[in-house]
């Protein structure tokens, strides 16, 4: 087997939440012309009807499922649907998540702290319990890849609602405990932490905070923010058997900016 044979992904199936926009969409396009098929979710139709259309020009399959995974209830039922009538599920990412509000701590209300819980670790959670656990079952092995963020290691600057940070480093400490606890069913378990992508949630950022983005972007040593295609060389890579032997990884791909 060479070298590029084990970043394959042929007649394997791919579930990610919020795939049809920003680094979901790109991370879900490359999976896809790794080989794999895709359920894909998000909350827009036209996204994600877009983004499936991408996916089918690869010549994969692929299944759309509208719908808000930030919603627990939700998110445990749509996932037991998804691995019944679609399974069985080689891969899943947990890519929904997203800091959403700029509130200092000391004026955080209750009910915003536990939506970005919800958002950020509920979500990876829910998925991972019952998807994951539906590759225990299978007893064939699986790849998980929980999308946190260097906010999860850092505390970013001159922005409220630490909430996210708080919810991603639990991303991160959840993906390695779940890794350890997964190893010995063949399930690798890691974490992507991206740094600045100008992806549209982050356009509109620029929008209502321009000296937060402007300052953030001039500490990153490359000298500019990511493209989202970037992250999904990264995704085939922890997705594939060329993985096999990493997890519990959180694996940083930030332009060098937690350098200093």
């Amino acid at each position: 087997m060479s070298v590029f044979d084990r970043f394959q992904l042929d007649g394997k199936r791919l579930f990610i939440t919020g795939g049809s926009r920003g680094l979901g969409r790109e991370m879900a396009l490359a999976i896809a012309e790794a080989g794999a098929d895709v359920i894909l979710s998000g909350r827009d139709a036209d996204s994600l009807a877009s983004t499936a259309a991408e996916i089918e020009k690869l010549g994969r399959s692929v299944v759309t499922v509208q719908g808000n995974f930030a919603d627990p209830k939700f998110t445990e039922t749509e996932c037991s649907r998804i691995v019944a009538e679609h399974g069985p599920i080689d891969i899943l990412i947990n890519n929904v998540g997203g800091r959403l509000i700029n509130v200092p701590t000391e004026e955080l209300p209750i009910d915003e702290w536990l939506r970005i819980m919800d958002l950020n670790v509920t979500s990876t959670f829910l998925c991972t319990k019952v998807i994951g656990g539906s590759m225990i079952n299978r007893g064939e092995g699986g790849r998980i890849i929980n999308i946190a963020s260097i906010s999860g290691m850092i505390a970013n600057r001159g922005i409220g609602g630490r909430s996210y940070e708080t919810a991603k480093a639990a991303v991160i400490q959840f993906t390695r405990a779940t890794a350890a606890d997964w190893a010995q069913h063949g399930i690798t378990v890691n974490a992507i932490c991206p740094g600045g992508f100008m992806t549209a949630p982050n356009q509109r950022w620029a929008q209502e905070n321009p000296e937060v983005i402007r300052e953030f972007e001039a500490q990153i040593p490359a000298g500019k923010f990511g493209e989202p295609e970037d992250l999904g060389p990264l995704a085939v890579y922890l997705a594939s058997d060329a993985s096999r032997y990493m997890t519990g990884a959180s694996l940083v791909i930030d332009g060098g900016y937690t350098l200093w």
